[in-house]
């Protein structure tokens, strides 16, 4: 059977910028990407989400991302290779000691935002974050946009990887995301997002801004959570995976 992972990004609310409902996120996705506080959350929100995802059996991942909660981790910042190197090992060191304390374990990472976007294109961006990842534990998993650069370079460096899509995202005929800064770049309507997500498994195509088609080879899918009606894209991309046949299922573990 073919099978999928669904995720997505969780640990980010605080009292004053609640932006995801995680307990009904967890009842849908099979791997969490939680945060890891630079760019949103609270230690006692991020360990919260954490304890959930060990009991209802989601696959935990970190998710560091840059120092910049007022931007949400959503604007690059031009930072020392040694610098973005330990603020990656501090937030990953910060959700082990979270997770474990609950009785879980970290499989994988997944940056944030600003930080995702740049090792997709950027060598030396990316190399930063693998070696970070290698110091810290060279058995996670680095997860990244298909077809990024990051992939390759976590591969040379002897990391397992794992390509990502994204369902409620617009694409480049390059294979590139759509800017959240360009109209159209987040998708709302829920039927679409789970139609273009049976093609995406199924034929390995997602339809792009231009009306092209662009290959697009993914292990994991990840449905966001701040996304308005998230919950309901999440639900109805499940719902129409599963009635395709399609097994819902963490990467982690699968070549």
């Amino acid at each position: 059977m073919t099978s999928i992972d669904l995720n997505s990004d969780l640990g980010e609310n605080t009292p004053d910028r609640p932006v995801s409902d995680d307990a009904a996120m967890l009842g849908i996705v099979s791997s969490a990407n939680v945060s890891c506080g630079f760019h949103a959350g609270s230690p006692e929100g991020i360990r919260e989400t954490l304890l959930a995802a060990t009991r209802g059996g989601v696959t935990i991942g970190a998710h560091p991302g840059y120092r910049d909660h007022e931007n949400f981790g959503r604007e690059r910042l031009d930072l020392p290779a040694a610098t973005l190197q330990a603020h990656v090992e501090y937030q990953l060191g910060a959700v082990w000691a979270l997770t474990r304390s609950v009785g879980g374990s970290v499989a994988y990472v997944k940056p944030h935002g600003a930080l995702y976007n740049t090792i997709a294109v950027d060598a030396a961006t990316a190399a930063v974050v693998v070696a970070a990842v290698r110091a810290v534990d060279p058995s996670l998993v680095v997860l990244g946009l298909a077809g990024g650069v990051v992939l390759d370079v976590a591969e040379r460096a002897g990391l397992a990887t794992a390509a990502e899509a994204f369902a409620d995202r617009a694409y480049t005929p390059q294979g590139q995301l759509v800017s959240r800064k360009e109209p159209g770049a987040v998708l709302h309507d829920a039927d679409e997002v789970a139609a273009r997500m049976v093609r995406l498994v199924s034929e390995g195509v997602v339809r792009a801004v231009d009306g092209s088609d662009v290959a697009v080879r993914a292990q994991s899918v990840c449905v966001h959570g701040d996304s308005p009606g998230a919950i309901g894209m999440a639900a109805a991309t499940r719902a129409a995976l599963v009635g395709a046949g399609v097994q819902i299922a963490s990467f982690v573990g699968r070549s």
